[in-house]
């Protein structure tokens, strides 16, 4: 795509086409197979297990933790 080319980045098709073809350019067919192979979209509700790993904890509970860990 050159400079003047307008990105419609609601679309998926065009961001997913546009994301395989930079990394293509870049990491080459395999390190792109590679690369893509290291996500997946995973399993279970994360919404409904966040809420029960969080019940009762604040934001600054939260916060306090993340505090510790970068502490340690």
């Amino acid at each position: 795509m050159n400079g003047n080319t307008v990105i419609d980045y609601r679309n998926p098709a065009v961001i997913r086409k546009l994301g395989i073809d930079a990394l293509t350019k870049e990491l080459g067919p395999v390190g792109m197979a590679y690369f893509i192979r290291q996500y997946d979209r995973g399993e279970g509700n994360y919404t409904k297990e966040r809420e029960t790993l969080l019940a009762g904890d604040t934001m600054e509970d939260v916060m306090r933790e993340v505090n510790k860990r970068q502490n340690a």
